[in-house]
């Protein structure tokens, strides 16, 4: 399939590994211009060697909206301009209602609300004035269904998901789709620490095991695809058929 991306100019937050960083190969090998970010330099530029194509490292912390805005500022600069920007951050401390503080939430805002809104409002208006984009945030399947002691994320993922669907009506006749992703659980380092081993991860997953990063990556290409130009404000589960709800 004749997927457009060719060209394309993508910035993808927070990839120097896991969904992120599977995203932004995907992208890569598709023929996208493809920066990235993380907080660590070596971290991020042995990233960029991994995707190859020209792949831009950019040092940049997306916990904070200013640090998130300044991403989308320097990817913008680096490749002229941007198609595709695919929003992600790390999640917050894990915890309960009764173990986590109030003063732990505004934290959790920043990285998983506010850092998306941030992101957004510097590249979407370019996008607007081009007459395409594509925005694809990396959220969870917890805005579907809560997970147990993750307090923090399953209150800030659904708030950027409540953002993300009124932007993308608001911006639809632009030629800008804006959707998000919601990964259940992958074989990335972030699953292994809360889980401990690959196997209890994969407990209650349908498919049997763990999701494969390359495929979420691929998934999210698609997205920024021309094909899926009619496919906007809409939250993808990608976890392997354990959200079992209906709607």
């Amino acid at each position: 399939m004749e997927t457009g991306l060719a060209g394309r100019r993508a910035a993808v937050a927070a990839a120097s590994q896991g969904l992120g960083f599977a995203s932004a190969r995907a992208l890569a090998a598709e023929g996208a211009r493809v920066a990235i970010c993380g907080r660590s330099k070596e971290r991020i530029q042995k990233a960029a060697a991994r995707i190859g194509g020209g792949a831009v490292p950019i040092v940049a912390d997306v916990s904070s909206p200013d640090g998130a805005r300044r991403f989308v500022v320097e990817a913008g600069d680096a490749l002229g301009g941007l198609d595709v920007l695919v929003t992600n951050a790390g999640g917050p401390p894990p915890g309960t209602f009764g173990s986590t503080p109030f003063e732990a939430y505004s934290p959790a805002l920043a990285l998983n609300l506010l850092s998306v809104v941030a992101m957004c409002q510097e590249a979407v208006p370019g996008m607007r004035a081009q007459r395409f984009g594509r925005v694809v945030a990396i959220t969870s399947i917890s805005v579907r269904q809560p997970i147990p002691n993750l307090i923090l994320s399953n209150t800030a993922r659904a708030g950027v998901t409540g953002f993300l669907k009124t932007l993308a009506r608001e911006v639809a006749g632009d030629g800008v789709t804006v959707n998000s992703v919601q990964p259940g659980s992958h074989a990335t380092e972030r699953i292994l620490e809360l889980y401990g081993d690959a196997a209890k991860a994969a407990e209650g997953v349908p498919a049997g095991e763990l999701g494969r990063p390359e495929d979420f990556g691929a998934a999210v290409a698609f997205l920024c695809s021309d094909s899926a130009r009619f496919i906007t404000g809409a939250a993808i589960p990608i976890d392997g058929g354990a959200y079992a709800a209906l709607l």
